[in-house]
């Protein structure tokens, strides 16, 4: 179902809120008033009316309603467009970590924030929440652009500590002798699958702040050069990211590799086990069949054979199993 939120600032203080999409118009048209205005699963003729209403590029609406659209930013005649998404990590019982994304596109105007939502996963009221408290809406359009984008890597900084948290559990539970293999690689392969979609998610913000920032340079009109110094600062949050992100990579492949390794290392000590009861077990046979020869042998047929062969069963066979654990091989 089709929702729609609203609202309006003036020098920073808000002026209306939740009004109905047929006043945007009178929003937008009131001077030193900054508009924002989300639309979650909109209908197609009212997104058409919208875009052509405020001269939004036909491809940039396509792409905001089209599914897997990579996060970028993009500049067109009245407007900039981006893309971005939001991070969750949940951990479910069996299948381990699952990593969910919500997506936000967004038209930045000259005086106006105009997002689209497909679904709520993205959370609207924390980035409400931000932009009342970072205090910047009296420098425009950029202080929205630039507090979602802060909300967003934010919500991408916490996923990947809590993947970081997973990845150390995950390595302690590798050296846990009552851990079953299988748990493990099955977690392996829940968090490996959850990194590259994360990876997809936090690599590509560099380009699209980046891009923002060179609009900055080349269209002041768009973000306010007051907030060079807040762009500044996402920008390197989004390279922390990035490189964390990356990190987690090369350790997760560690861990997958480790994994393997300590499978090949039980299964060696498991042939040398099974060597080692194989050879104590072929003492007793080897002395009963030799016993069981149909031959004349000092002791045959006579009581002392029999103690005979079993001195040497258990002579042989405790030997061996002593030679063993002396060599840890059992």
């Amino acid at each position: 179902m089709s929702t729609c939120r609203s609202r309006a600032w003036r020098n920073g203080t808000v002026v209306a809120e939740d009004f109905a999409l047929a006043d945007l118009d009178h929003w937008l048209e009131e001077p030193d008033t900054l508009v924002w205005l989300d639309l979650v699963k909109p209908e197609p003729e009212v997104l058409s009316a919208l875009a052509e209403e405020l001269k939004f590029d036909r491809q940039a609406v396509e792409d905001a309603v089209a599914p897997y659209e990579r996060p970028k930013a993009t500049r067109h005649n009245s407007h900039v467009f981006l893309t971005c998404y939001s991070t969750h990590l949940s951990e479910l019982p069996d299948e381990g970590v699952v990593l969910e994304v919500g997506r936000i596109s967004a038209f930045v105007l000259r005086d106006a924030l105009i997002t689209v939502r497909l679904d709520d996963r993205v959370d609207i009221d924390g980035i409400l929440t931000r932009w009342a408290d970072d205090g910047l809406l009296g420098h425009g359009v950029a202080a929205l652009v630039h507090g979602m984008l802060d909300e967003l890597v934010d919500g991408h900084f916490d996923t990947i500590e809590r993947m970081d948290d997973v990845l150390e559990g995950l390595e302690d539970l590798l050296f846990d002798p009552k851990i079953q293999t299988r748990v493990i690689q099955q977690r392996v392969f829940g968090l490996r699958k959850a990194l590259v979609r994360l990876r997809r998610v936090v690599l590509p913000m560099r380009e699209v702040v980046t891009a923002i920032m060179r609009f900055h340079s080349e269209h002041e009109r768009t973000l306010s050069s007051e907030l060079e110094g807040s762009f500044n600062d996402l920008y390197d949050h989004v390279i922390r990211a990035a490189e964390w992100t990356e990190s987690l990579r090369d350790m997760v492949s560690s861990v997958f590799e480790t994994n393997l390794s300590l499978q090949d290392a039980r299964l060696n000590e498991v042939m040398k086990k099974l060597a080692s009861w194989a050879a104590i077990i072929a003492v007793p046979t080897a002395v009963t069949g030799w016993f069981g020869q149909n031959v004349p042998y000092p002791g045959y047929m006579a009581p002392y054979g029999l103690l005979q062969s079993v001195v040497v069963m258990l002579v042989g066979t405790v030997g061996l199993y002593i030679l063993f654990r002396k060599v840890d091989w059992i």
